[in-house]
C-alpha cells in the first residue's frame, strides 16, 4: 500500500523530477508534488513524495531526515491528514456608525 511522506526545508531550486530521482535510491516512487505558491507559482519549501510501499517509506524517512540536499538538510517525516480548515469566511458586516472597514472591532463607542 503507498505511503505519503513530507518532505521540507527543500531549495526552492528543487524539482519534481530531481526529488523523484533521488528518493528512487531506497524504493519505488509512486508520485512527487512540491508545493508551489498560487499566486507567483514560486516552490514554497516542501512537497510531499508517494512512495509504494510502507517499508520504502521507512526507509526514506530513515535515511533521508536530516541529509543535506541541494545545500539544505531536509526534513524527511510521515505526513499527516491535511486540516480542514473551513471555509473563506466573509468580510464582516459594517452595522456600527463610523466603522468603514465594515467587520468587527470590540468595545462599543462611548461617548
Amino acid at each position: 500500500m503507498a505511503k505519503r511522506i513530507y518532505v521540507g526545508n527543500l531549495s526552492f531550486q528543487t524539482t519534481e523530477d530531481s526529488l523523484s530521482d533521488f528518493f528512487r535510491e531506497v524504493g519505488a516512487v509512486d508520485s512527487v508534488s512540491i508545493i508551489t505558491d498560487r499566486d507567483t507559482g514560486r516552490s514554497k519549501g516542501f512537497g510531499f513524495v508517494e512512495m509504494a510501499t510502507g517499508d520504502e517509506a521507512a526507509n526514506a524517512i530513515e535515511k533521508f531526515n536530516g541529509m543535506d540536499y541541494e545545500g539544505r538538510n531536509m526534513a524527511v517525516k510521515e505526513a499527516q491528514p491535511r486540516e480542514d480548515r473551513g471555509g473563506g469566511g466573509g468580510g464582516g458586516g459594517g452595522g456600527r456608525r463610523n466603522n468603514y472597514n465594515g467587520g468587527g472591532g470590540g468595545g462599543g463607542d462611548r461617548w
